[in-house]
C-alpha cells in the first residue's frame, strides 16, 4: 500500500486509483520534438481535443523506490532499447465527476502532485493494440513526494516543473504552457467516462524526455509542491 504525505499535515493520503488517466501531446514544444522521440502516429500536429491513454495502478511508485527496466525488453534485442523519463504535473480527483462543466472542474480537485510517467518506447511503438503496455510496467509511475490539497497550491496553470537526470536538468517549463488546461482536461474526461474519488490525471510533460540507463537518478520537481527522486535499475542486470 502505498501512502504520501499530506502537505503540512500529520495525515498521510492513501494512493489507491481505481484508474490513472494519462494526456499525450499537452505541450506544443513536446509535439515540436515528436520526431526525434519517434513515438508512432504521433506528428507535428496540434490535438484538436486531449489525447488520452491509461496506466494501469501496478506503476504507482513511492518516491526513492528504484524505476525497474524490465527484464523482459532485453529479451527483444531491440536496436536501441529506450525507456524514457517524462516529468508531469499529476491531479487527484477528490469525488465522483461524471459530465461535469469547465467552470465547475477545480472544485473536483482534491490535490496535486509530481509524477513520473515511464514510457518504454520501443514497445509503445511495436505494440498493435497501442501505447498500454509501453506505459503500464511494474514501477514505471513514480508518484510524490506529497499531496498538495488544491486549496494550498495557488493556480496549477502557474507552476514551474523542471526534470533533473544525474543533476542535470532535462526538462524545464510551467504549466502555463499547457494546449489543454486543467479544467478543459477535467470536463473532457468526465463527459468520456466517470472519474472516482482517488483518481489519477496526468496532464503531460513539456519538450526534453529522454532515456533512462541503469544507475541513473531522476527528480521531477513542481514549484509548489518538492522533489521527486527516483533511481533507475535494470532488471537484466540483476
Amino acid at each position: 500500500m502505498l501512502e504520501l504525505p499530506i502537505s503540512d499535515s500529520t495525515q498521510r493520503y492513501r494512493v489507491a486509483p481505481s484508474k490513472i488517466i494519462a494526456l499525450g501531446l499537452n505541450y506544443r514544444d513536446h509535439i515540436a520534438e515528436s520526431e526525434s522521440v519517434k513515438v508512432r502516429g504521433v506528428d507535428q500536429t496540434i490535438p484538436s481535443e486531449p489525447v488520452l491513454f491509461p496506466k494501469t495502478p501496478n506503476v504507482l511508485l513511492a518516491p526513492e523506490q528504484p524505476i525497474v527496466l524490465p527484464r523482459i525488453v532485453a529479451s527483444y534485442g531491440f536496436d536501441q532499447p529506450r525507456t524514457d523519463y517524462e516529468g508531469e504535473l499529476a491531479l487527484i480527483v477528490g469525488r465522483r465527476a461524471r459530465d461535469i462543466s469547465e467552470h465547475d472542474a477545480l472544485d473536483y480537485v482534491y490535490g496535486y502532485t509530481c509524477m513520473n510517467d515511464v514510457s518504454q518506447r520501443n514497445i509503445q511503438n511495436g505494440d498493435r493494440s497501442g501505447w498500454f503496455r509501453g506505459k503500464s510496467f511494474d514501477t514505471f509511475g513514480p508518484i510524490g513526494p506529497v499531496i498538495v490539497p488544491a486549496a494550498r497550491i495557488g493556480d496549477p496553470q502557474k507552476l514551474a516543473l523542471q526534470t533533473r537526470l544525474n543533476g542535470a536538468v532535462v526538462q524545464q517549463g510551467s504549466t502555463a504552457q499547457m494546449i489543454f488546461g486543467i479544467p478543459q482536461l477535467l470536463a473532457f474526461i468526465s463527459r468520456n467516462l466517470t472519474l472516482e474519488a482517488g483518481d489519477i490525471i496526468l496532464t503531460g510533460t513539456p519538450s526534453g524526455v529522454g532515456p533512462l540507463a541503469h544507475g541513473d537518478v531522476v527528480e521531477v520537481e513542481i514549484e509548489g509542491i518538492g522533489v521527486l527522486r527516483n533511481p533507475v535499475v535494470d532488471e537484466a542486470r540483476r
